[in-house]
C-alpha cells in the first residue's frame, strides 16, 4: 500500500516454499494489498500463489485470504482476479496497512549496518 501500490507481483525462483507462501499471505494481510507470486514448478518449488488482503467479511468473521495456490509440479499459466473495489472498501474500514504505522520505530530497521549473526562472507 506504500506509494499507492495495490497489487505486488513477486517473481521468484527458489525452493522450500511453505514458509515463503505463509509469509506472502501475511504480507498481503499486513499491508492490505494483493500479492501474487510466480515460481517455477519442481520438487519443493512451485506453489505459485495469489493472496487477497481481505481476512474478515463485513460481519467480522475471519475468512481465507488465499485466492489461488498451485501445487509443486504442475507447469501452467494461471490467472487470478482481484475485486479492487472490494479491496478498497476493506481498506477504508479495517485497521492494518499504515493506519497505526510508527515510522520512527523503523530507524534501526532501515540501517545499512549488518551485525552478528547475520554477517556473510564479503560483508
Amino acid at each position: 500500500m506504500l506509494k499507492g501500490a495495490e497489487i505486488v507481483l513477486v517473481p521468484n525462483d527458489c525452493g522450500s516454499m511453505k514458509p515463503r507462501v505463509q509469509a506472502l499471505s501475511t504480507r498481503a494481510y499486513e499491508n492490505m494489498m494483493g500479492i501474487v507470486m510466480a515460481n517455477p514448478n519442481g520438487k519443493d518449488r512451485g506453489n505459485s500463489c495469489t493472496f487477497s488482503p481481505i481476512c474478515w467479511d463485513r460481519d467480522g468473521v475471519c475468512i481465507e485470504n488465499t485466492i489461488f495456490l498451485a501445487d509443486e509440479m504442475t507447469e501452467r499459466l494461471y490467472y487470478a482476479d482481484f475485486d479492487m473495489e472490494q479491496i478498497r472498501s476493506y481498506r477504508e474500514r479495517e485497521m492494518m496497512g499504515n493506519t497505526f504505522r510508527k515510522v520512527k520505530a523503523y530507524k534501526d530497521l532501515l540501517s545499512n549496518d549488518i551485525a552478528y549473526p547475520f554477517l556473510r562472507p564479503g560483508q
